[in-house]
């Protein structure tokens, strides 16, 4: 007996959850089952219950109880997924997740009182524009706040430091000055995340491994360690514990850009949103060495493919490589951060040799080494630079590409006209855009800096990116990686060849790229591959001319346009259409029941209650349950 009792009593409780489930569409396990269910009956339970005690009244009021239930339980399910929404209510996820909240909060405050030491807490709480500040003691104080936010705050304006379509030019010197300033993880943690990436004891695939590192960053370090072969290696090591440091880090970069986008006009006008995500892709994809490794394969190939080796890259050893270490050949040379040609001519030919190199990677290979700073390039004693670290890695499809080769081809000629119109093809445009203002703004710009007397520098591109932001137009992140790398590389070239003119010699490349694509056997190639492209549409264009000539002839020519006619139309109309019912359905419940619980006389079904109020209440009861439906449903977020 006593078990049929506990099975109804699961029943009774479980049932109102169980239709009220139904009802939503909401996902729910048998923690929030028994919760919702439990609410429902306790409270149907508080308010139908003193009434149920006289024998007279239960049979009326058992359905208002249930529908009271229902109700209840439903509500409940709402509040529960709103809470917890990620479709189970777990004792142990809940307080890991109120664990990495309390984490979150302590580091969010922590962040937030490095920001206000500098004083930058009221640009952050939009109260001041930056415009009006002194811009060298606010990039000073910037710079000095983002180092004391440890590495992922150094990322950030490491990579701020090369938007100059953002940033004016005292923040990009001074974020510029940024350096990751960390001491070596200790060995021991260092050994147990090789042996971790390996799958195996270090000792069964190195016969050496250098205990010190090359160089450490924040991110990883770097190992010499020689393989069974005697195959001399470089060992990235991503550094321990670092997932754990940035990610929440990553989390306050997020929210703070919401933030500022939300509260102040300037954090719009940069699309610090968009910053912030981009930035945290690739920082995620920096600690996965696999992406780096397929990066390093890809360049390799390319270049493979064009048969290019005026740069050396190195092998990758990908049996031995995983997310959190990388095993890649070593090659010989000096860094060009700790060292230079000993004369001008190599130096000069050298930087020919890599400005080359990253220009058809662009222009030919669509993909690119997007971070050429001098810490990754190599001088080999041969006379060749080798290029390292493939983490940062741009990548254009081929419409990309010919927009910049347009863009390109247009600063070349000083065409105010094709300048505008290569801009807005590589550039995403706004809703509305003045065009003929944009074309003279750019025709200034031409006349200062492309015209007879004028002198192009580095400052050309600086202002090109100021007038772009000033019309609102974003510049896709893979444009935006290319000027990034190029501006990068730009410093290592003067660096390496003191006076080099990087626009003069891209301007060289551009015309002789050109020129290239002009030569009568390169146009032939390439309007015989277009022919072919185009082959299968000429060979059914006859056929389709004269049906069409014919249809014309005869006046059987006609459009037939279906209303419709793509099923997620159909489905959106649908669920429009069902919701406004549901919504006219449970006003009218509503309203019908207030009608009634407001008429006087009537049948009564007992001393204390009439028909008319009976009916009222159970039609209230239905109004609620399909309104919260329709509510919850409108509340959802769009998939």
């Amino acid at each position: 007996m006593w078990l049929m009792g506990v099975l109804a009593g699961v029943v009774v409780l479980a049932l109102p959850a169980v239709i009220g489930r139904r009802l939503l569409g909401v996902q729910a396990g048998p923690l929030r089952l028994a919760f919702a269910g439990f609410v429902g009956i306790a409270v149907a339970g508080g308010l139908i219950g003193p009434r149920l005690q006289d024998e007279g009244e239960q049979p009326v009021l058992l359905p208002v109880m249930a529908g009271i239930s229902l109700l209840t339980a439903m509500l409940a399910l709402v509040v529960v997924d709103r809470l917890v929404p990620d479709g189970g209510l777990r004792p142990l996820d809940l307080l890991t997740s109120l664990r990495a909240r309390y984490h979150r909060v302590r580091r969010y405050s922590e962040v937030a009182r490095i920001l206000g030491r500098h004083g930058l807490g009221p640009y952050l709480r939009g109260r001041k524009d930056p415009q009006g500040a002194s811009a060298p003691v606010l990039a000073a104080e910037l710079r000095q706040a983002l180092q004391a936010g440890g590495a992922t705050f150094v990322k950030l304006g490491q990579v701020l430091s090369t938007r100059r379509d953002l940033l004016s030019e005292p923040y990009i010197e001074e974020l510029s000055r940024l350096q990751d300033r960390v001491p070596p993880a200790p060995w021991s943690e260092v050994e147990g995340q090789v042996r971790e990436g390996l799958g195996r004891p270090m000792d069964e695939v190195f016969a050496s491994f250098d205990r010190e590192p090359l160089a450490a960053a924040s991110i990883a370090q770097a190992h010499a360690a020689i393989l069974k072969d005697g195959t001399e290696v470089v060992v990235k090591v991503r550094r321990p514990g670092i997932i754990d440091v940035v990610e929440p880090d990553l989390d306050i970069v997020g929210r703070l850009a919401v933030s500022l986008s939300r509260r102040a006009g300037w954090g719009r006008s940069l699309g610090l949103v968009e910053l912030a995500e981009g930035f945290s892709t690739a920082l995620r994809e920096e600690l996965d060495f696999r992406v780096e490794a397929r990066n390093l394969a890809a360049v390799r190939r390319a270049s493979a493919t064009r048969g290019d080796d005026s740069v050396a890259l190195p092998m990758l050893y990908e049996e031995w490589s995983s997310a959190t270490v990388l095993v890649m050949s070593r090659l010989p040379g000096v860094s060009l951060g700790k060292g230079r040609p000993g004369d001008a001519g190599q130096g000069d030919k050298l930087a020919d040799t890599l400005l080359t190199a990253l220009l058809n990677q662009i222009m030919l290979d669509g993909i690119f080494h997007a971070d050429p700073h001098p810490g990754n390039i190599m001088l080999q004693p041969d006379g060749r630079p080798a290029l390292l670290d493939f983490g940062s890695v741009g990548r254009l499809d081929a419409g990309l590409r010919d927009a910049l080769a347009g863009l390109f081809l247009a600063v070349e000629q000083g065409d105010p006209a094709a300048l505008r119109d290569a801009l807005l093809e590589v550039a995403e445009r706004p809703e509305e855009v003045d065009e003929q203002r944009l074309q003279r703004a750019l025709g200034q710009f031409s006349a200062r800096h492309l015209g007879h007397g004028g002198a192009p520098d580095v400052t050309m591109f600086t202002e090109l990116f100021q007038l772009v932001a000033a019309f609102r137009l974003a510049v896709p992140p893979e444009i935006a990686a290319v000027f990034r790398a190029l501006a990068t590389l730009e410093g290592t070239l003067v660096r390496l060849a003191p006076g080099f003119d990087i626009l003069r010699a891209s301007r060289s490349y551009a015309s002789a790229r050109l020129t290239e694509q002009l030569r009568p056997g390169g146009a032939g190639e390439q309007a015989r591959a277009e022919l072919v492209a185009a082959l299968p549409v000429l060979r059914r264009l006859p056929r389709r001319i004269d049906r069409i000539g014919g249809a014309l002839e005869e006046g059987r020519l006609g459009v037939n346009v279906r209303l419709f006619a793509d099923a997620r139309d159909r489905r959106v109309v649908t669920e429009l259409v069902g919701r406004i019912l549901l919504t006219v359905v449970g006003v009218f419940f509503g309203l019908t029941g207030v009608l009634l619980l407001g008429a006087d006389g009537g049948p009564r079904v007992n001393e204390g209650l009439t028909l008319y109020e009976l009916i009222g209440y159970n039609l209230l009861v239905l109004s609620g349950v399909v309104m919260l439906r329709v509510l919850y449903v409108l509340s959802r977020p769009v998939s």
